[in-house]
């Protein structure tokens, strides 16, 4: 385990909230979630590089892909928007206990009926003398029930709008409903918003510009959520390889077999792959340079990479990665649903041969088809 994060709480099954909570937690008091950040409100004031490593040694030593999509649905959910976009008002309010872990976080998009297509979400807001009022329902958003502050994104005057939410406003409620059985070191709910009254000063941004709002917090999240499993990744072929060199079969160590070996051999490049595209992440944006193709290639192929290492791991390992206390197979698990959150596989082939020129992007993503 990476010494770093030793004392972060074990991932254990079956999870329970005070847990998760308290991972989160031990993992703000290491200072994870201050990297690229400035200094005025609690950050390091470092760059982007030095975030991709902090996240890569977390997931090595948690080995959890729950956790690292709990701190990345904080961090590009509602830290980053606030930072971009909050006035100086908002980000003096919620960006230090945001960054010290005192507050989780993230955002709220995803719909009973609507997910990839942002435009089709019903979720809306009205003007009224206090502010805007707030109605509609969110399903599958990370870190519900347990959030304290989440970003959400509903119609106002039919263009989408951000607005800060508080689960302790009147009129929002926060649940467990469709949570989802993956990635269980985090927890996935639902918000229900009926007449959920909010003052002027809760809208993040300028009203209607929460399209482009969506596109540059997806970006980054895809850029930088598999940051954290490209470190499971690692700990996975290490076990592989450990594995094969201490089983016999045959009269020989396991990985003397050629099916074995081209199996690790394959899980071997797509790690450092993954890597390659993770760092190339971090340099656009440390440069200041445009992040929406990287992005959505860094996603689609760390996506596909870690569940077919996954499967391999289990291969190797036969029925010792089926153990009840093997993260292995529940790993398989994590990975399927890798495939789908922040855009599934099929969107990000959208995206990018949009950005080509071909094809038509989802409308959610912001990103014109052309022809």
């Amino acid at each position: 385990m990476n010494p770093e994060f030793a004392d972060v709480p074990p991932y254990v099954k079956p999870s329970n909230e005070t847990l998760i909570l308290s991972r989160f937690q031990a993992v703000a008091a290491k200072g994870l979630l201050r990297h690229a950040l400035p200094e005025r409100f609690g950050g390091y004031g470092d760059d982007f590089a030095n975030l991709y490593r902090s996240h890569r040694s977390l997931g090595e030593a948690c080995r959890d892909p729950g956790l690292m999509l709990m701190v990345n649905a904080h961090v590009w959910g509602a830290l980053f928007p606030i930072l971009l976009y909050g006035d100086e008002r908002q980000r003096q309010q919620f960006l230090p206990p945001l960054l010290a872990g005192q507050w989780l976080g993230g955002h709220a998009i995803t719909e009973p009926c609507c997910g990839s297509d942002v435009q089709a979400m019903t979720s809306c807001a009205e003007r009224n003398d206090e502010g805007f009022v707030l109605n509609g329902e969110k399903r599958y958003i990370t870190n519900v029930p347990l959030a304290d502050w989440l970003v959400v994104y509903v119609k106002l005057e039919g263009k989408i709008s951000a607005f800060l939410v508080s689960r302790d406003d009147a009129g929002c409620k926060f649940s467990r409903a469709g949570a989802l059985d993956a990635c269980q070191g985090s927890v996935t709910g639902s918000v229900m918003l009926e007449d959920c009254r909010l003052d002027g000063a809760r809208l993040l941004g300028k009203a209607g510009a929460g399209t482009q709002m969506i596109q540059k917090a997806l970006e980054y999240e895809r850029a930088f959520v598999f940051a954290g499993i490209a470190g499971i990744m690692a700990w996975q072929l290490s076990e592989a390889v450990r594995h094969s060199r201490e089983r016999r079969s045959g009269g020989v160590h396991l990985g003397r077999h050629q099916a074995i070996s081209h199996r690790i051999a394959d899980m071997k490049l797509r790690l450092d792959t993954t890597d390659l595209w993770l760092r190339e992440c971090a340099r656009l944006c440390d440069a200041g340079q445009r992040l929406t193709l990287a992005s959505a290639q860094t996603k689609l192929y760390a996506a596909e990479a870690f569940l077919q290492s996954s499967l391999d791991a289990v291969q190797i390992m036969g029925a010792a990665a089926l153990e009840q206390d093997s993260a292995m197979a529940d790993l398989v698990q994590d990975a399927l649903a890798g495939r789908l959150f922040s855009g599934s596989s099929e969107v990000q082939k959208n995206l990018i041969a949009a950005l080509l020129g071909t094809g038509e992007a989802y409308r959610g993503s912001g990103l014109p088809g052309k022809p």
